[in-house]
């Protein structure tokens, strides 16, 4: 299994010989406005797109933990063809159909497809109000004969829903989306480097892969502050801490 960061949660994921498209943000830097209600006026996306020459004809499907701007933006919807497969959450069908996508599955609980099964979990994207008004929000266990089981946390904090997965599926590796994502009131509403460690506490087993950093404007953690807090915490070498391109490789 292949997991590549292209920037942000964008990733592109080898399983079973399929290759997905993970919560495309493909606009140029700065081409979006900052984050509402955020600390700081700086444009979106803060850093180019890394995409490998000619990756984006060869994806098989396109996998959607929700539709904000920061996982699936205009230039997603406009780049990509209309007849690609794409998985979702059900709340999120309507709005891909409205886009003119024609090729939607929505995951209600479990799908099986080209020898993967793809499993939706659920999250927290924040606490109280804003937590209520960012909802709904999904993840996703990917498992496959011959692969290590992936687990996608999506954008969530560390909650119930996330160790239930983690107790559920016990997956060989785990991509949280970090960032410590803030507005300018509330609490975050992406992992910390706290649940991150929380996470590695609970599950001793999973290797981590933390993303979601750098990009936008609200996400307050920085790769460098994580990989300090990890090295305090003594959990560095667990977690994998990717820059925009780099391919990690994972085998069974």
């Amino acid at each position: 299994m292949n997991i590549q960061l292209l920037r942000h949660a964008t990733l592109l994921i080898k399983i079973n010989g399929r290759l997905l498209l993970v919560d495309p943000m493909l606009s140029p830097a700065e081409a979006m406005s900052p984050i509402a209600n955020s600390t700081n006026d700086r444009r979106n996306p803060l850093v180019p797109i890394v995409i490998p020459q000619n990756s984006l004809q060869h994806i098989d499907a396109v996998l959607l933990t929700h539709t904000h701007r920061d996982h699936f933006d205009d230039a997603a919807a406009q780049e990509l063809p209309k007849d690609k497969l794409i998985f979702c959450q059900p709340e999120d069908e309507i709005k891909l159909q409205a886009g003119g996508f024609s090729q939607i599955i929505a995951v209600h609980d479990e799908y099986h497809w080209e020898g993967i099964t793809i499993i939706r979990t659920r999250g927290q994207h924040g606490t109280g109000e804003i937590g209520v008004r960012m909802s709904p929000v999904s993840g996703y266990i990917l498992q496959a004969k011959g692969e290590p089981e992936l687990y996608i946390a999506g954008d969530t904090i560390y909650c119930p829903e996330v160790e239930r997965a983690l107790q559920t599926y016990h997956p060989h590796v785990t991509i949280v989306n970090a960032g410590a994502a803030q507005f300018s009131t509330g609490d975050p509403i992406t992992m910390t480097a706290e649940d991150v460690v929380i996470l590695c506490e609970h599950d001793t087993k999973t290797t981590v892969v933390a993303v979601h950093m750098d990009a936008i404007n609200h996400c307050l953690l920085s790769r460098e502050e994580l990989r300090c807090h990890l090295k305090e915490a003594g959990l560095l070498q667990r977690v994998f801490i990717p820059e925009d391109g780099e391919l990690l490789v994972f085998t069974t």
